[in-house]
């Protein structure tokens, strides 16, 4: 079986508690379940939101601040705590990882895209699993809602550029439903959607958690534009992070978005 490459990112309501402060036990068991997928043959690479929100945590903050200042303090007080548990987590399995931190202009500068591309590539075939986020503290377009603008796009945006097989984006709810599932008892979850169209995207709620700048709109975008790309997309619940040996056995346990051929 040939080589699979894949995209995976999570975001803060999955790696955090409602209080802001990191889930040790769920990211310990993600970091688990990734190395044992890298050891069975796969290229691995992860997106992780999580800067901000630990920087609330560690600094004793309960709400995400308004201010671009006060979000880019604390995405770099929050970068370092995150590195620095993926470093010893991943490292616990013997797995060695790599930062790497983008902005919207060096992924939309064809020859600055390329230098990201051959680094990935080098990493990749040292065995090493990047990690990626965006620098919040240089570019503000996250912050401010912007494209990139977030990191369901930005975990687009890599798949793109490493022609990744597959992206699986986790989140706190189970995959897309055909209304807002924490609101309408009788929402359906659609298994299969093998093209997003206008319908696909009203079916999005508006804005995510407290704690992250994403909703199902966000992953919606992101899902257009890697699966246009050729990238399959899967939307589901990371609580349980092991959920990702169901993905990779080819099963849906959330919502998968065929890539358009």
């Amino acid at each position: 079986m040939s080589r699979q490459r894949t995209v995976v990112k999570v975001g803060t309501s999955t790696l955090t508690y409602d209080n802001g402060k990191m889930n040790y036990r769920r990211v310990e068991a993600l970091c688990k379940v990734l190395c044992d997928l890298h050891n069975s043959g796969e290229d691995i690479l992860l997106v992780s939101s999580g800067a901000i929100g630990v920087g609330m945590g560690k600094t004793g903050l309960s709400r995400r601040p308004e201010e671009t200042k006060k979000k880019q303090a604390l995405a770099a007080i929050g970068q370092c705590e995150l590195m620095f548990m993926y470093d010893k987590l991943f490292g616990e399995y013997n797995h060695n990882i790599a930062q790497i931190l983008l902005t919207a202009d060096v992924v939309e500068a064809e020859h600055k895209r390329q230098n990201i591309a051959n680094t990935i590539e080098e990493l990749l075939n040292m065995d090493i699993i990047p990690i990626f986020n965006e620098n919040d503290t240089v570019a503000i377009d996250e912050l401010y809602g912007n494209n990139i603008g977030d990191n369901d796009m930005l975990s687009a945006i890599v798949a793109r550029i490493v022609e990744a097989d597959r992206l699986v984006i986790l989140t706190d709810i189970d995959g897309l439903y055909n209304s807002n599932p924490r609101t309408n008892p009788d929402a359906k979850k659609l298994s299969v959607v093998k093209r997003i169209d206008a319908d696909i995207l009203e079916m999005a709620a508006g804005s995510g958690s407290n704690r992250g700048t994403g909703g199902m709109i966000t992953k919606l975008q992101a899902a257009n534009y890697a699966t246009k790309c050729g990238t399959e997309v899967h939307v589901v619940n990371g609580s349980d992070p092991s959920i990702l040996y169901r993905v990779f056995d080819g099963d849906c346990p959330g919502t998968k978005f065929l890539a358009v051929k």
